[in-house]
């Protein structure tokens, strides 16, 4: 049920122009090497996903189980929190993101239990977005748990994970709002929950259609994505 392949068609692998990576996590990171490829669009991440090796720049295998620096890139820019890069069409902020621990449970009982940590992929060079356009501010959490450090933000769409209720390897629903309340943006999209994952068809289980109301209850857009929608911000 754990799906890694790309969302977007191969076909339209060299139309993208910059390739955003929250964390390291096999299902996030998959396909960076091939899309920059097919794209020769720059790559900006978390520092911990890159290292310098003589005059090669290496970013954590994709497709490794472990964590190996062995695949180079071209055109990586890694950010740490607070650091900005600056392209010709838009700016990038790191934010603070820090993604929790992923519990997996088989019939009841905890099986496994994998903390971020350096020893660890999961959640690793964990980092979210504020990106500015068009006079425009658009906010990527990645896959975090709340983080009072964003109540300074304010943009003009939120993408916000709200799937942590039973894993708790990101906000829940009420976290989420909380989120939403420190930072008042004028569009929410949730994200990251109802994910397909092993055994599991839904393991980050979520209600969006009640995290929508209350959102909405602020005064507040909130528009629940499905494959293919586009929007306009």
């Amino acid at each position: 049920m754990f799906r890694l392949g790309s969302l977007i068609p191969k076909s339209e692998w060299s139309t993208i122009t910059h390739i955003l990576v929250t964390h390291g996590d096999p299902d996030h990171e998959w396909n960076i090497d091939r899309v920059a490829e097919a794209s020769r669009a720059p790559v900006i991440c978390g520092k911990d996903l890159v290292k310098r090796v003589g005059s090669e720049t290496l970013v954590v295998a994709p497709r490794s189980r472990g964590i190996q620096y062995d695949t180079p890139l071209e055109k990586v820019y890694p950010i740490d929190v607070g650091e900005v890069v600056n392209f010709r069409e838009f700016q990038v902020k790191g934010l603070k993101a820090v993604h929790g621990p992923i519990k997996l449970k088989l019939f009841g009982l905890i099986k496994l239990e994998i903390k971020p940590d350096p020893d660890e992929r999961i959640g690793l060079g964990a980092i979210g977005f504020e990106i500015k356009i068009d006079n425009k501010v658009i906010v990527n959490l990645g896959d975090s748990l709340l983080q009072r450090e964003w109540e300074s933000l304010n943009p003009d769409l939120l993408m916000i994970p709200i799937g942590g209720r039973k894993v708790h390897n990101t906000m829940d629903e009420e976290e989420a709002l909380e989120a939403v309340k420190m930072m008042s943006p004028k569009m929410i999209i949730p994200c990251h929950y109802d994910c397909g994952a092993l055994l599991s068809r839904k393991l980050n289980q979520a209600d969006a259609d009640m995290f929508k109301r209350e959102v909405e209850k602020m005064g507040l857009e909130c528009i629940i994505m499905k494959y293919g929608d586009e929007i306009l911000v």
